[in-house]
């Protein structure tokens, strides 16, 4: 029996989500499988993906084959790197205390990219939420200046209106004077 690790879909429509799996390398996508090794969500950024590291390195070393993405995968996650480490115990090139501690050394510089990707995309959408927040100030700004702008002519016309009125209104008070003393001799 051929024994292959894959990916089964599982999910919604448009939101797909992933169990790694051990199965038989004939059995249906979705189907029956040997054992669930972990999950693969391609949704979250970065990708979330939770395996059981023994089991999985166990499947690998007993010779199971891999699809390009699980291998993808368990690269990334160091399970490949594991199992070639560990054949350098078998040829003699390695100890198995060498083989931890560059394993150990491996993981964290991987855990140290993933930390610096993480902390980029956070900085980079917290600048991007700051660049909106000052963005639309400057709109509500400039939508303040318009409509004071818009009132404040109407403001001065009035102005100008009631002192037009106002000279108006004297000169007919002062014509009405002069009327009422013309009309007095």
């Amino acid at each position: 029996m051929a024994t292959r690790i894959r990916l089964q879909r599982h999910g919604k429509k448009g939101y797909a989500f992933f169990h790694i799996v051990a199965a038989d390398s004939r059995a249906k996508r979705d189907g029956k499988f040997i054992e669930k090794l972990g999950t693969y969500n391609p949704n979250t950024n970065p990708a979330t993906i939770d395996i059981n590291f023994d089991r999985t390195l166990h499947w690998v070393q007993v010779g199971a084959e891999l699809t390009d993405t699980a291998r993808a995968i368990l690269s990334y996650k160091g399970v490949l790197y594991k199992n070639h480490l560990i054949k350098g115990i078998a040829k003699g090139a390695l100890t198995e205390a060498q083989v931890e501690e560059k394993f150990n050394k491996w993981l964290a510089d991987k855990e140290a990219k993933i930390t610096s990707k993480v902390d980029g995309l956070a900085k980079a959408k917290a600048d991007k939420k700051a660049e909106a927040l000052k963005a639309e100030a400057a709109a509500n700004e400039a939508k303040a200046k318009a409509i004071e702008a818009k009132n404040t002519p109407a403001v001065e016309e009035t102005a100008e209106e009631v002192a037009t009125e106002e000279v108006a209104t004297e000169e007919a008070t002062e014509e009405t004077a002069s009327e009422e003393e013309t009309s007095a001799e």
